[in-house]
């Protein structure tokens, strides 16, 4: 008889990456849920919140079957795939594939048995083999080995190569026979792919990429990446929205919609009600968004009001045009009721609230929602005023952050301009815009910015009829007590606040951090999730949650950071890590198209906003900025008071 592990012995992080790792399929995970951003990780995605949204590692591997199942994983709350891997299958546990796994075997024309690990190894390996193939390299000379020896980045290599870390292989053995074949990089400065793409001669002649620019290619001026920067990388990866648009539509369809009669049975009578609208399901995402929804649901919560949210099943990249409503999750109290096609909430809310009860909305994203149908549904529940947030500018364009080609911020400019011509989501932005009109038509809103730098950009951008306007910081500083103040000689210390990418300004943090990692008069720091180690950076692991939501801030204040880089790519319409910095007693340092953390920065007693990329590395430089950090260790910190959302709003 298997003797069954106990599982209330939770592993730790890295254990599970271990065991995990080389199990996972991350060609499979991007190809089904395909509405994970381009510079997401899956496997970090997986590890972070994919398992706890049901989402499956591998063809062969159904997380709800397994928990199904397994009840007792399921009540200790321990992630099922690594609980498989780890002890499940020494015990005999039984699993069943994924749902996914015929469409996705379909697609790319294989299908390995017996479902097992086993089975499916070998018969992805098969696959691999064939997709990957390329004519076997020469070996290198001695000469060229200890070249590569001198300047390959054993830990940068295994944490970006999880399946190598498992395997126990030498990293640089593995990078000369097979690595680089494979276009792993062996240092965060030197791209394979970049090295090959520019240089056709080292390609043609199949040797290795990174041993020719250690043994010539330097000493001939050759770069060992591309000079083009890291936004060339994002527009070369940015997907035309008509893409987007059709990958939600095939994750769509795979919806199973519950019956109508399940809605009417949960829902029940309610009396006081508040509802609220998003792009996505609060409770299983994390996020900024997120965060607010769940802190308005707190707070009605204690007045006694249910709290009913609604989202698109699945995630959709613009609003849905007219007449094509798709079907939508629904919560209620946070908990998951099912899935259901527009009409069927609609009736189910109509019989819900017959009797009496205080009703509120509040929209905090029109993503994925259908503007006729999200008003039939309002009507439904006897609501007709409510509020709009302006978590991001949604209502001004598809292109939610105001960054042309996801890159440069473009300031809203007129749909029919040249600007607007030359950007992905320039055809889609006069509807995009139309369908919010729509809504605003048919109900009488009020728009809420969380800052004033926000509804001053958004009223003169554009022209939605809103019945009024106000704004409502999402968190305001409050005198604390004096900040810390470091006794002895250190390095400034400047840190970066949050998930790795572009979108909030890693690359600049990263080159920064490349460019002086042996300038004795700095040191960097990254507060977050998970770490990126392209970046010589101290990684410190932060995560905000609902018990801990002052956890940054906490964290810089125990490091004695002297500065936070808050260097977004978008107009920020408010940044929880500007506040959090200073917060801590950090100086917020940012760009000039940062919307409301450049205004926010722009207080002397706050921060300080440079001109651009230039001025930063300049400011580093002439070490400028270490005043900036001298004066910051002698202020004060606050503590940050957060508020109610839109229950601060509703009496």
């Amino acid at each position: 008889m298997a003797v069954t592990a106990p599982v209330d012995d939770r592993p730790r992080a890295a254990d599970v990456h271990r065991v995990i790792a080389p199990a996972f399929d991350p060609e499979f995970y991007r190809a089904i849920y395909t509405d994970l951003p381009p510079d997401m990780g899956p496997l970090w995605h997986y590890r972070m919140a994919g398992w706890q949204e049901g989402r499956d590692p591998a063809p062969w591997f159904s997380v709800e079957g397994y928990l199904t199942a397994h009840p007792d994983i399921a009540a200790a709350g321990v992630e099922p795939f690594w609980h498989f891997l780890r002890h499940g299958r020494h015990e005999g546990r039984d699993i069943v594939p994924s749902r996914h796994a015929a469409a996705y075997f379909a697609q790319v024309g294989w299908t390995p048995e017996p479902w097992s690990l086993e089975g499916f190894a070998a018969a992805r390996g098969a696959a691999d083999g064939q997709r990957r193939r390329r004519v076997s390299a020469p070996p290198l000379t001695a000469l060229e080995r200890a070249a590569v020896e001198a300047e390959f980045d054993s830990a940068f290599y295994l944490a970006l190569n999880p399946d190598v870390a498992a395997s126990g292989m030498d990293p640089v053995d593995h990078f000369v026979r097979t690595g680089w074949l494979e276009d792993r990089d062996p240092n965060a400065r030197f791209s394979v792919l970049d090295y090959l793409d520019n240089n056709p001669d080292v390609a043609a002649a199949n040797i290795n990429p990174f041993a020719h620019y250690l043994t010539a290619g330097r000493a001939e001026g050759r770069s060992p990446r591309h000079n083009l920067g890291f936004r060339y990388d994002v527009i070369a990866r940015l997907k035309p929205v008509e893409a987007r648009i059709a990958d939600a539509v095939t994750a769509s369809a795979r919806l199973r919609v519950d019956p109508p009669g399940r809605l009417l049975i949960a829902l029940g009578a309610l009396g006081d009600l508040h509802m609220t609208l998003s792009h996505d399901n609060y409770v299983e995402h994390s996020g900024g968004l997120q965060a607010c929804v769940r802190r308005e649901a707190e707070q009605f919560a204690r007045r006694g009001v249910a709290h009913l949210h609604i989202y698109p099943a699945k995630p959709w990249p613009v609003v849905r045009a007219s007449g094509e409503a798709g079907p939508l999750g629904v919560l209620l109290n946070g908990r998951r009721l099912g899935v259901f096609a527009p009409d069927a909430v609609a009736n189910a809310l109509r019989a819900a609230t017959s009797g009496a009860g205080r009703r509120s909305f509040a929209v905090h994203s029109l993503l994925g929602h259908e503007p006729d149908a999200t008003a039939d549904i309002l009507n439904a529940a006897g609501l007709s005023e409510g509020f709009f947030w302006l978590h991001d500018f949604a209502s001004l364009c598809a292109g939610f952050h105001l960054l042309r080609n996801d890159v440069e911020d473009c300031a809203a400019p007129p749909a029919d301009s040249a600007a607007c011509a030359v950007c992905a989501y320039g055809a889609t932005r006069a509807r995009h815009v139309e369908a919010h009109r729509r809504l605003f038509e048919r109900l009488a809103i009020t728009v809420v910015a969380p800052s004033q730098t926000t509804l001053e950009f958004w009223r003169a951008h554009g022209d939605l009829p809103a019945r009024a306007a106000v704004v409502l910081p999402h968190a305001r500083l409050e005198a604390g007590r004096p900040a810390r103040r470091s006794r002895t000689p250190r390095p400034f210390r400047l840190a970066y606040l949050g998930m790795p990418t572009p979108l909030k300004g890693w690359p600049v943090f990263r080159d920064l951090a490349q460019r002086f990692e042996h300038d004795p008069r700095y040191e960097f720091l990254h507060l977050g999730g998970a770490p990126d180690p392209s970046a010589p950076a101290a990684f410190h692991k932060v995560v905000v949650t609902a018990d801990r939501p002052r956890a940054m801030q906490e964290t810089l204040d125990e490091l004695e950071a002297d500065a936070a880089l808050i260097w977004p790519l978008c107009r920020e319409t408010f940044s929880f890590t500007a506040y959090e910095a200073a917060a801590a007693g950090a100086a917020v340092l940012t760009g000039p198209d940062s919307g409301n953390v450049a205004a926010f920065a722009a207080d002397p007693a706050v921060g300080r906003v440079l001109a651009d990329e230039q001025a930063l590395n300049a400011a580093f430089d002439t070490g400028e900025v270490l005043a900036l950090g001298r004066a910051r260790r002698k202020a004060a910190s606050y503590t940050l008071a957060y508020s109610g959302m839109t229950a601060d709003l509703v009496s």
